[in-house]
């Protein structure tokens, strides 16, 4: 059950690039799981408010109608190598192994990439809604479900 976790961690990433990341340092500095020492700085404080920021400036830049599409390449490996340093902190965290866990977050974020990408397109198209209400979701779907993600470490 806990590679599924990290997997998920990966396609939450593929959603979101940055929330993952801001969340597994806030789990990690109120000590709900233990990094191994090379990964421990993510919870300090300095780290946390780093990506806590950036998470938010991404919540907010994604609704510009200048923001671009999550599948250019920029922004496609941002969501991979985000979702494979989640993937690898929880992993660890829970005693597997860094390769392994940058593996499934990794591949996890390039299904949430597409996935997310499409999903968002198409249910656009169905309710010939406006994007803004469906981004939102996505948006309260990446936080709340990276919360869960890593209560269960």
């Amino acid at each position: 059950m806990t590679l599924l976790f990290v997997l998920l961690i990966g396609v939450l990433a593929g959603l979101r690039s940055l929330t993952p990341p801001a969340v597994t340092a806030w789990g990690a500095h109120w000590g709900w799981f233990k990094l191994p020492r090379l990964l421990s700085w993510i919870g300090t404080t300095p780290a946390v408010a780093i990506f806590t920021v950036f998470a938010l400036v991404e919540l907010c830049t994604d609704k510009l109608p200048s923001a671009p599409r999550r599948k250019v390449p920029m922004q496609f490996c941002a969501r991979i190598l985000m979702g494979a340093f989640a993937g690898a902190c929880l992993s660890t965290a829970a005693d597997r192994g860094a390769l392994l866990g940058v593996l499934l977050g990794a591949v996890g974020a390039v299904a949430g990439t597409l996935g997310g990408y499409h999903a968002r397109a198409g249910l656009a198209k169905l309710f010939n809604s406006p994007d803004l209400p469906i981004a939102l979701t996505e948006d309260i779907l990446t936080i709340a479900g990276s919360f869960y993600v890593i209560s269960r470490f």
